[in-house]
């Protein structure tokens, strides 16, 4: 079942994506927790699923992100 993103999160990137703020991302990749620093460039749907892009290529799904810039929008 699919389950949007919260508005708050959504919020967060837009202005992250506008002010080009570089961003600390915290997400989980087959089962690992993974960091990556970069800035977010746009946001994309890519086979019915958001993903955010980092520094104009990395894809990043939104659902596997759990702390954005410190800020936690769930648990592992």
């Amino acid at each position: 079942m699919y389950t949007p993103i919260s508005c708050e999160f959504y919020d967060q990137l837009m202005v992250a994506i506008q002010r080009k703020i570089p961003s600390t991302i915290v997400y989980t990749e087959e089962g690992r927790e993974e960091t990556i620093k970069g800035v977010v460039t746009t946001l994309s749907i890519i086979d019915d699923k958001e993903f955010l892009i980092l520094n104009g290529k990395q894809a990043i799904s939104l659902h596997s992100i759990f702390s954005f810039n410190g800020k936690k929008h769930k648990e592992i």
